[in-house]
């Protein structure tokens, strides 16, 4: 299954190990190497004049290259949901090919840009993995002025000497980061994105947006210091039969501590991902279930997962997540007892979107003192500020009696 897996298992990578994926990138490259289509060829006029620019990325790498960047090569479709936020009006001007995760993976967002912006379909799409190497052995005749990589990639393209060759080529790379340590790196990647595109107000302004949100939830704990129930996080929830695949003390699992939970994966994932076995969850006996899930038919068709995302249907989702609390590593603990069970989008794991999944948890964790914040209302707020696509219920499912 030739996908970005919504988890990162963290391994030796070797030029070895890669040269079958290095093969196989070579000829989604060619696809890349034909010429983009004019639309996300040409420059546009309203973009400013390029001047050589030094900026620090995520990886802490200083990395000179011509700003504002007008063609992008997005080593992840995700990084959609930023650039999107940056420039609403034309967020495809700059992109000149992307890998096709968000086709896959957040399929329902697609339709939405899709039918937005029709010419989204011919833009060149090629596959790969969360820490997949960036093909670069075709030569690629219209060149981006930035390829944007997530983290994760970074080992992997160390160890091909691929940013050295890119390097050759006058490509420059740019490390971003939603996923390993999003409450540190997030708005720096905005901030970085922001700079390359001249887009630096506009960066703050979402900057701001975020802070605001989160204030939303931490203001309320710090006056009020509620007890925090234990939590317990089953990632890609219906993806796979593995169980109990969940985080550790960063993303969502700091979601859980930013929204007044304890997550019960930080005593026991050193790491960001992990797996706890099913006696280690009863014998933790969670108040909260929350199960990360998504449509992710493209990969498991008929799987268990929930498909949750823009428009879901209510119905849908509730009945998917009704099968969770009958699996063995729930048996009698203290969120079966309660219908404490909760479904959310798993992709606010990978963007700049964590505000409304911290909000969202918080109204789950403790509904007494959250009655009046509406998650769905924040995010299409943020919707109708910053994005071209129209906000669409259904990030979230609950079979508590509290509102999802």
């Amino acid at each position: 299954m030739a996908q970005s897996a919504p988890f990162t298992r963290r391994r030796k990578l070797t030029v070895k190990r890669y040269r079958p994926l290095l093969h196989a990138a070579i000829a989604a490259l060619a696809v890349i190497v034909a010429g983009p289509t004019p639309a996300f060829a040409e420059e546009t006029a309203t973009m400013e004049a390029q001047a050589p620019l030094i900026v620090t990325d995520i990886a802490g790498r200083k990395v000179k290259l011509n700003a504002p960047v007008k063609r992008m090569l997005l080593g992840e479709g995700r990084q959609l949901y930023l650039i999107a936020s940056l420039e609403p009006e034309d967020p495809l001007a700059r992109i000149v090919a992307w890998r096709n995760d968000l086709i896959e993976a957040d399929p329902a967002t697609y339709a939405q840009y899709l039918q937005a912006f029709p010419e989204l379909a011919k833009l060149p799409a090629f596959k790969g993995s969360e820490d997949s190497l960036v093909d670069i052995e075709s030569a690629i005749i219209q060149k981006p002025d930035v390829v944007l990589l997530n983290l994760e990639t970074m080992r992997a393209n160390e160890d091909a000497q691929y940013i050295e060759k890119l390097a050759e080529l006058n490509i420059p790379v740019l490390y971003i980061d939603f996923r390993h340590h999003p409450l540190e790196n997030t708005e720096p990647t905005i901030r970085l994105l922001g700079k390359i595109m001249g887009r630096e107000a506009r960066a703050e302004e979402i900057i701001a947006f975020r802070h605001k949100a989160m204030a939303r939830v931490s203001d309320v704990l710090a006056e009020h210091n509620p007890p925090r129930p234990k939590v317990f996080i089953e990632r890609i929830g219906g993806y796979s039969d593995d169980c109990c695949l969940s985080f550790g003390a960063e993303n969502f699992g700091n979601y859980v501590e930013l929204a007044g939970g304890h997550n019960i994966g930080s005593d026991i994932i050193p790491a960001t991902f992990g797996q706890l076995n099913p006696e280690q969850v009863i014998a933790a006996n969670p108040d909260h279930v929350v199960i990360t899930s998504a449509d992710w038919e493209a990969y498991v068709p008929g799987g268990y997962w929930i498909p949750l995302g823009p428009g879901a249907d209510p119905q849908v989702t509730r009945k998917k997540l009704e099968w969770f609390p009958t699996r063995n590593a729930y048996t009698g603990i203290a969120a079966q007892e309660t219908r404490n069970f909760h479904g959310i989008w798993h992709q606010f794991y990978n963007s700049p979107y964590e505000f409304v999944a911290v909000q969202q948890l918080a109204k789950w964790f403790h509904p007494n003192l959250f009655d009046d914040l509406d998650p769905d209302a924040t995010f299409a707020e943020y919707h109708r500020r910053f994005l071209p696509i129209k906000y669409q219920r259904g990030y979230s499912v609950s079979l508590s009696d509290n509102p999802s």
